[in-house]
This record gives structure tokens, C-alpha cells and sequence, in this order.
């Protein structure tokens, strides 16, 4: 068990992919805590949070050097996800009267927006020290990965004196398009590389999740979570019913599954804790669903503590739009017009649990 955690040394992502030099960058706030952001996927790589005995521990996943990033079998770690979060069915949408045709990276579907989408990019970037915060950009042209529309996009994270991340995503695009960003970083409150996260407890304030299929598609079906394997409506260890018979987590080897909770950014959606570090990890978010994923397929990259990340070592909890609502006719749609605002928030507040 790692119990000496420090940031990655910052020289170890100073490289150059595509003609633009990649940077990390870390924030530092009063309480303590400290995180560390590449530009390479505007990603989160380390958050360094105090457990209950005052000793900082990381609880993020990733790997100490750009090269390693770029190396590792899990291309997501900690990273900006766009256009679109999760999956498209059969890598297509249709969007007033025309189809829009998408690279089937992950069976038949468009998963997170395709190969070498938003977190394969060197994004530009500001830092403002004084108030904590970072924001990058990022110019995806028009059919980028088959996408209409020449969209920009700012991700900005912002660290407070109250152990908060606060991402923030905004969007613009000349053209109709469908967007939906999250975050895709992967938490163990016991400190990355320290096992897996069975034992963690989970809360999830919502009354239904989305049904998928063997595909891992929704089927466009909201499931009640009463008396199933995905009712967190009180904390649950998430290992308690993981390996149930269920149908839905058979075909997703776990979780894999969003929860309809539409809470808005003053009510917790979800809720993590460590009895082992004492860290309670609250989220909050503008987003309607909360998805969760919980690691089923990391196949064994040796992350920043030297220990291999496998199976279950880590936990999402990824705000975001409803799953392939382009193609879902009774899902709320999140399809950007010229001259509307996209604008979402996602915030991970972190506390020693009383």
C-alpha cells in the first residue's frame, strides 16, 4: 500500500505531440490540497486530498509521465470527453433530415466522441494563479470525427479553499450539432494503486437509471432502482452486488449504467466514501444523469504509485447528457444551435466524513 503520495515531477510532461508542446500544471489551494492538469486531454491527473489522519493521499488515477499517457491501454484517465460522451449506436445519428456517419471505435458504436477526439488533443491554455484556476481551448472543425459544425470549446477546472474541483464546460458551433462533455476521472479514496474500490461506499440520489442492451445501447427504457442491484439510494458498497446475476450488469461486467438524478448544482447527486482513508467525495453537477462506471475493463497499466490499475481499481462518476439521445426518441436531446450557450458544470467537493 502506497502512503507516500506527491505530485508527478512537472519536466515528465514537458514533450511534443503534433507540432504543440504538452505542460502539466498544478494548483494549490489553503486547506492543502493540491491537483495536477495536463493540457494533453485538458485531463486531471493527481488530486492530492487529506484523509481523515491529515496525510495527503492521491486519489486520481493516471500515470506519472506524458509518455505513459500516451502508451496506456486506457486512453480516458482523467480526461475531457467530447464531443459526445458514451456511446452513439452503430457510429450514426440523424439531425434535421441528414445522417451524420461516426468511427465505430468500441464495437459497432462511437464511444466518447471516437479515436483521437477531444482527449488526444494538446489544448491551448490560461492559468490564473491567484484564483486558482485553469481554462483551456480547444477548435474542433466541422466533421471532425464525422461532427457538423466548427465548435469551440472552453474547459475551465478551478480548486477552492473548501477541497472543491469545479469543472466548468462551455460550447459554441456554427453549425447544429450534438455535444456532451464530461469528465472521465477515476477515483480510489484509499489512494491510486492502493486495491480496489469494492469496499467503497456509494450514494446515488436518483429514482431510475437507463436500461441498455447487449451492446451496452439504451434501450430507452428508465428502470426504477427499487429492490435491484443499482438502488445506492442509501450508501452501499459498490462491491455488495456487482457480481449479481442481473442481466444488465452481465452486460456490462458491473457498472457501466447512468442515473436519471437532475439535482442541479446546489443538491449532491452522488455520493462516495473510504472508511479505510476517511475521504467523502460529494458531486455535484447542472447535468441531468450521473454515470456511473466502475472500472470493469482496465487492463492492468501500471499507474503513478507503480502498482497496475486492473479490474475495479478505480471508479467514474461521469455527469453528463442523456446516452445516445441523438438516436433515443424519448430521451431529452442535447443538440447545440448557432448561437446558443452550452454551459455545464461538474464539481467534486471533498471532506472527511463526520
Amino acid at each position: 500500500m502506497n502512503t507516500a503520495f506527491c505530485l508527478p515531477a512537472i519536466d515528465d510532461f514537458h514533450r511534443t505531440l503534433n507540432g504543440k508542446n504538452t505542460h502539466l500544471f498544478i494548483l494549490r489551494n489553503r486547506a492543502g490540497m493540491q491537483i495536477a492538469i495536463s493540457d494533453y486531454g485538458a485531463r486531471l491527473v493527481s488530486a492530492l486530498v487529506p484523509n481523515k489522519y491529515g496525510d495527503l493521499i492521491d486519489v486520481v488515477l493516471g500515470f506519472d509521465s506524458i509518455q505513459k499517457y500516451w502508451n496506456a491501454d486506457e486512453q480516458y484517465h482523467g480526461a475531457t470527453i467530447g464531443r459526445f460522451a458514451n456511446r452513439i449506436a452503430d457510429g450514426k445519428f440523424s439531425l434535421n433530415g441528414k445522417e451524420y456517419r461516426l468511427p465505430q471505435n468500441n464495437g459497432s458504436s462511437c464511444l466518447h466522441g471516437g479515436p483521437n477526439s477531444f482527449h488526444t488533443r494538446v489544448w491551448d491554455r490560461q492559468v490564473i494563479y491567484n484564483a486558482n484556476k485553469i481554462m483551456f481551448y480547444l477548435v474542433s472543425e466541422d466533421m471532425d470525427n464525422g461532427f457538423p459544425g466548427n465548435v469551440k470549446t472552453i474547459v475551465s477546472y478551478e480548486l477552492t479553499d473548501q477541497n472543491e474541483i469545479i469543472i466548468n464546460f462551455r460550447v459554441s458551433s456554427d453549425k447544429p450539432t450534438p455535444i456532451n462533455l464530461t469528465n472521465h476521472a477515476y477515483f480510489n479514496l484509499n489512494g491510486e494503486g492502493n486495491g480496489d474500490v469494492l469496499e467503497h461506499q456509494l450514494k446515488i440520489d436518483a429514482p431510475t437509471f437507463i436500461e441498455i442492451d447487449e451492446r451496452q445501447i439504451p434501450t430507452g427504457n428508465q428502470l426504477s432502482v427499487k429492490n435491484t442491484p443499482f438502488d445506492f439510494s442509501s450508501y452501499t458498497k459498490i462491491g455488495d452486488a456487482i457480481n449479481d446475476q442481473s442481466l444488465q450488469l452481465q452486460y456490462a461486467g458491473g457498472y457501466d449504467h447512468s442515473f436519471v438524478c437532475n439535482k442541479g448544482i446546489e443538491e449532491c447527486s452522488a455520493s462516495a466514501y473510504s472508511e479505510n482513508s476517511g475521504i467523502q467525495l460529494n458531486v455535484y453537477t447542472t447535468y441531468p444523469t450521473v454515470h456511473l462506471y466502475t472500472g470493469n475493463f482496465l487492463a492492468g497499466d501500471i499507474g503513478k504509485s507503480g502498482q497496475a490499475y486492473g479490474k475495479y481499481s478505480g471508479f467514474c462518476l461521469e455527469a453528463q447528457h442523456f446516452l445516445d439521445n441523438p438516436n433515443q426518441p424519448s430521451f431529452p436531446k442535447s443538440i447545440l444551435n448557432p448561437g446558443e450557450a452550452y454551459s455545464h458544470t461538474i464539481k467534486y467537493k471533498f471532506c472527511i466524513k463526520k
